[in-house]
């Protein structure tokens, strides 16, 4: 609707970006739907234990508040652009919409603003902006309360103990949203890591002012947790590693189908004629008669450019109208794709082996912390040998003994001792 030119000119990235923004406000206002439904679905369980409850709660939970963060994401990455169809014979949904496509430049760009969009803004809104107004917003509304109570029961608060005026703060919720945050976080950060490499910079960022933020919650707005003990982190640990695994496969898929770096090698090294890039683009794009547009489907004449249009290109890899096949994939996709799975296989399997060979390099317990517990070994054992030649010696003293005076003084001894009447 607008005239300015420089609107009319970036109005793609303009509805990008505000799609992206309403996304966002979906995904937020969803995360609570599905915390709620994650939680009466492990009730209808009924777990035995309360370890059980919590361990199925949080994996009903990260299962659905991960889909909802990167669906969007994934379907920007490998499915748009991808279903559409080609001209001639376009996919339309309900007869009348067309699927959308990416721009000329693939999708790479509208990834990273989805991505950056709904990470930042779910770090500021969710994780930061939530954790400070909501138990501000409960806090003001029970003194708004307590102000309307009696002057007796004012005098009475006056005289209360610190743990009794603790005991109107919020209570302790569990750790449970705080290591969903940072688990969500973490796939935002390795995940896509490919198409916005600034992820893990303005995650950093976050978790500084995130300390912060909950150290005050913590001391401040929450009453004191129980004291627990425990073992490790339990489920969240299995969850890291899984997200783990999938970032490598995913980054692969990013790096091969999203971008055109495959396509690229594939050029260069298979059709270039000097080894160089010249001729990528031509090369990519193929051939459409006008006159195969179905009926109400083409552009409007004469295409603003002043003379007749026979013949267009367009992004794919498909045979010239004038071939025996018209249309059909052509021998280029089928190299491009060849290429493409190759590289994800060995991209996954390289990473693989470079995360073995450094796990394996740094070791789990520091050098120090394991001198320290062989050297506690150490003494353990020399203690323990220690009690176990004072128990020998013992013995061989007491036999000795034995040997010395015979088994006539023990008896004598025992008749010697004075008898009770029972």
């Amino acid at each position: 609707m607008s005239s300015n030119p420089m609107t009319r000119s970036n109005v793609r990235l303009t509805v990008k970006t505000t799609a992206a923004i309403i996304n966002l406000v979906v995904i937020l206002i969803l995360d609570e739907v599905y915390g709620a439904v994650a939680r009466w679905l492990t009730v209808l369980e009924v777990p035995k234990t309360d370890k059980s409850f919590e361990e199925r709660l949080i994996f009903k939970t990260f299962i659905l508040k991960f889909v909802n963060a990167f669906t969007p994401i994934i379907y920007i990455a490998f499915f748009r652009g991808r279903l559409g169809g080609r001209p001639g014979s376009y996919l339309y949904v309900f007869e009348s919409y067309r699927m959308e496509e990416c721009a000329h430049g693939g999708c790479l760009m509208e990834l990273c603003i989805q991505l950056s969009i709904t990470m930042l803004g779910k770090q500021l809104i969710q994780n930061n902006l939530f954790e400070i107004g909501v138990p501000k917003l409960k806090k003001l509304i029970r003194y708004i309360k307590s102000k309307r109570r009696s002057f007796q029961e004012e005098e009475h608060e006056k005289k209360l103990q610190r743990y009794e005026t603790d005991h109107f703060l919020e209570p302790f919720a569990g750790l449970t949203p705080e290591y969903m945050e940072m688990i969500i976080q973490f796939g935002f950060v390795t995940l896509f890591v490919a198409s916005f490499p600034l992820a893990p910079l303005f995650a950093l960022l976050n978790n500084i002012i995130e300390i912060r933020l909950d150290a005050k919650k913590f001391v401040g707005e929450l009453r004191r947790p129980d004291a627990a003990r425990g073992k490790d982190i339990g489920i969240w640990y299995n969850i890291l590693r899984g997200v783990a695994k999938v970032a490598v496969i995913v980054n692969a898929f990013v790096i091969s189908f999203t971008s055109d770096f495959i396509p690229r090698l594939v050029y260069q090294y298979m059709y270039s004629p000097d080894g160089s890039m010249h001729g990528f683009v031509n090369h990519t794009l193929s051939y459409f008669n006008v006159s195969h547009f179905q009926n109400g489907t083409a552009p409007v004449e004469p295409f603003h450019l002043g003379f007749r249009v026979d013949i267009c290109r367009y992004k794919d890899y498909r045979e010239p109208p004038w071939s025996p096949t018209p249309y059909e994939i052509s021998k280029e996709f089928w190299a491009v794709l060849a290429a493409r799975l190759a590289f994800v296989i060995v991209f996954q399997n390289v990473v693989m082996l470079m995360s073995d060979v450094v796990d394996w390099i740094i070791p789990d317990i520091p050098k120090d912390i394991s001198l320290q517990i062989h050297k506690e070994k150490i003494l353990m054992m020399d203690l323990f040998m220690k009690e176990e030649q004072g128990k020998t010696r013992s013995q061989d003293s007491v036999t000795s003994e034995e040997m010395r005076h015979g088994p006539l003084t023990r008896s004598r001894s025992i008749s010697h001792t004075p008898c009770k009447n029972y």
